[in-house]
């Protein structure tokens, strides 16, 4: 659900940006140079967002591997016993 959420709400806030670009009474030249910006502008919230859920779920695997390592070598010690 949540990222049905994250995508809806990019695609609104994609289409805001772009109606109010398109709206306001400037040239070609400068809407497209606007739009250009704002584009760069979501790439780059975009990439850092994946970044951030990158960083998170290799901390998260690291963490749930490292418990894993560690009730194997529990388990190995109470069968050697």
């Amino acid at each position: 659900m949540s990222k049905k959420l994250a995508f809806g709400a990019i695609i609104g806030a994609v289409a805001g940006i772009v109606a109010g670009v398109l709206t306001a009474p400037k040239s070609g030249k400068e809407t497209r140079a606007d739009l250009k910006a704002k584009a760069e502008e979501l790439k780059s919230r975009a990439d850092s967002g994946v970044k951030d859920a990158r960083d998170k779920a290799e901390k998260t695997f690291d963490e749930v591997k490292h418990s894993a390592e560690d009730a194997v070598d529990e388990a190995k010690k109470h069968f050697r016993k």
